[in-house]
């Protein structure tokens, strides 16, 4: 393959990038360097407002995994991939009226801890172990992916390319902490909203305006994005992408540290709650140029190819090809598209990190060392920052081995996330379940989620299944063209067929469904928790949804759960404690003389925030 260098403004395009998100760092480093507590930068004293978190939020999880990936799955597979418009708003809703409140509420730096205040130890430390190879697993993929772009479009070396996104993301994530992380993520946000316009504007100009497009697509059966086939088997569909897109994605926002911690890192819950509906808004027009910038593609390539014509190895290399073809005559925009695509992994990147850094220190470090300095304490995050910048860098080399990068990342979501889903709902939405049930249950998950996961890759699923939509070479250089064909299937065991088959997205609900039901069934094989030992904080009471005509009814439902003693700010005047967990919640300083102020209730406001936070000494 040809590789097509950069020139002068690309380099400068590019290179203003990493320069600016450093300078961040750095602005935030020295500007936070008297608030030096562990608190201010692991969660930016939890003072944020919505606007920058929610472009924060938007940026973390639309990585180079999207800027590259779905518009190639596009190009492949067609444009059913905005069902997931769906998909976001189901997961934006449960985060913020489901999972949300009740971490804001509890006053918690790691969402782990909450694990602890609800069942106990063991189950947060397991918890918190599988989250850690989640993001580290995850985040080796959205470094490669961007490498594996530059490496595409100027000839850079791909390890290079990869080890350079590291140190750049370590640097700032490790001097500013949280505050820089967020400040960064919007910048970045908006350079990845403009690189998709400008591939948008000059790919409809050259495709001669976007009713050729269209036009074009449709021809070529991209825009049948509405397959309402039940089979769980088939790649995407409408349920497919609609309800496995839903359960994977609430693993990834609902209960994932690295969303909840941007959460209550702001100072009201309604700004928490801001931040993630703004957020829904920045991943429908994210999701929405990916696909139109895959439409555009296809439009431009329909009569020759370049991945089964051979010009290219990898589909996810068809965006970088396609983008130094289209902006072949303007300096500086193909620089700028790169820039865009690295956004998107320095801001996933800096997230995973600060996150990893925060789990680490809070549910491990704190625990086994309660009375730190502020000072050493901030040292010790600092370390873990660099650290884990050091580990998830590396993990880019396993990420080399796992093909498309969406189905890999969503795969590894789906794998951790799901069992993790399926434990925080355990404890959240089902007040009888023990430590037992959940641990249980958890493990159920894992096992369930990896076994078909492992299985698929060894046996990949039918091609019938997973094969693209006809891509034509008809007008590619002859002996350029290689002909395109399933792979042989080696003789496969029967269940190859139908549980290895499943689609990747419903991995995510395999291990979410099997946690809870094995909870539910040992917390009753094993004696259920009994309600009235169980803080109502920790309850999020959505039988009040379903029963709000009889009050007999709610009550039960509660399973002794003391709902109705009061509101929650009483129930904390009135001296309730937690049953488990107590320890780690007054070792991160929230006193029992401090927990009328905490999370802050405002009666008149009838809202949650952080500002009594600020009285506390003792984080």
């Amino acid at each position: 393959m040809e590789v097509k260098n950069f020139e002068v403004w690309d380099y400068v395009v590019f290179a203003a990038l990493f320069v600016i998100s450093s300078g961040i760092g750095v602005f935030f480093a020295i500007r936070e360097r008297k608030k030096a507590t562990s608190r201010e930068f692991l969660v930016g004293g939890r003072q944020m407002t919505f606007g920058p978190v929610a472009l924060s939020l938007t940026a973390s999880f639309m990585s180079a995994v999207t800027v590259l990936g779905t518009p190639a799955e596009v190009y492949r597979f067609g444009a059913s991939f905005i069902i997931f418009f769906v998909a976001y708003a189901f997961v934006i809703i449960f985060t913020s009226e489901l999972f949300l409140p009740v971490f804001y509420r509890s006053g918690i730096t790691s969402t782990y801890e909450y694990l602890q205040l609800r069942f106990n130890k063991p189950v947060r430390y397991a918890a918190t172990a599988i989250y850690i190879l989640q993001t580290i697993l995850y985040t080796g993929v959205v470094v490669y992916a961007p490498a594996l772009a530059l490496n595409q479009v100027t000839g850079f070396d791909l390890w290079g390319s990869v080890f350079a996104t590291g140190i750049v993301c370590t640097f700032y994530c490790t001097l500013g902490g949280l505050k820089a992380v967020v400040w960064t993520d919007a910048f970045q946000m908006v350079v990845m909203t403009v690189g998709f316009l400008t591939v948008l504007i000059q790919g409809s100009a050259d495709a001669g305006g976007l009713h050729n497009v269209l036009e074009q697509s449709a021809n070529g059966s991209r825009l049948n994005i509405f397959d309402f086939d039940v089979d769980p088997l088939r790649r995407h569909t409408f349920w497919t992408i609609s309800v496995g897109g839903t359960f994977t994605w609430l693993g990834i926002y609902g209960v994932n540290q690295s969303t909840i911690q941007r959460c209550i890192s702001c100072k009201t819950e309604k700004h928490a709650k801001l931040a993630l509906y703004f957020n829904l808004l920045g991943l429908w027009v994210i999701l929405a140029c990916a696909v139109f910038s895959g439409l555009i593609m296809y439009s431009h390539f329909k009569d020759c190819d370049p991945w089964t014509s051979g010009i290219i190895s990898a589909p996810d290399q068809l965006m970088p090809y396609f983008v130094m073809e289209l902006f072949a005559t303007m300096p500086g925009l193909p620089g700028l598209f790169v820039a865009c695509a690295f956004s998107g992994t320095l801001s996933t990147v800096a997230a995973s990190i600060n996150a990893l850094a925060t789990v680490t220190f809070e549910d491990f470090v704190k625990s086994c060392f309660p009375h730190l300095s502020d000072k050493l304490s901030t040292w010790i995050s600092k370390g873990l920052c660099l650290l884990f910048g050091i580990i998830c860098t590396s993990m880019a080399v396993a990420a080399s081995l796992l093909g498309s990068v969406v189905q890999a990342a969503l795969s590894i979501h789906g794998m951790c996330g799901g069992p993790m889903l399926g434990l925080f709902s355990l404890g959240i939405l089902f007040p009888f379940v023990n430590w037992k049930g959940a641990l249980g249950g958890l493990l159920t998950g894992i096992i369930l989620s990896f076994w078909v996961a492992i299985g698929a890759l060894i046996y990949p699923a039918p091609t019938s299944k997973t094969w693209p939509l006809p891509l034509s070479t008809d007008q590619c250089v002859p002996s350029n063209v290689t002909e395109s064909v399933p792979p042989l299937l080696s003789s496969r065991p029967a269940i190859a067929e139908t549980w290895y088959a499943l689609s990747y997205l419903y991995y995510s609900a395999v291990g979410c469904l099997g946690c809870m039901a094995a909870g539910v069934i040992i917390s009753f094989a094993t004696g259920h928790q009994k309600g009235k030992d169980i803080q109502p904080l920790l309850i999020r009471p959505v039988c009040n949804l379903f029963c709000f005509w009889s009050k007999k009814y709610k009550t039960l439902c509660w399973c002794g759960v003391q709902h109705d003693s009061g509101t929650e700010q009483e129930n904390l005047e009135n001296g309730s404690t937690w049953k488990q967990g107590a320890e780690s919640v007054l070792r991160n300083g929230l006193r029992r003389e401090s927990l009328v102020h905490v999370p802050g209730y405002d009666p008149k406001d009838k809202n949650y925030d952080n500002m009594a936070l600020e009285k506390i000494t003792h984080f």
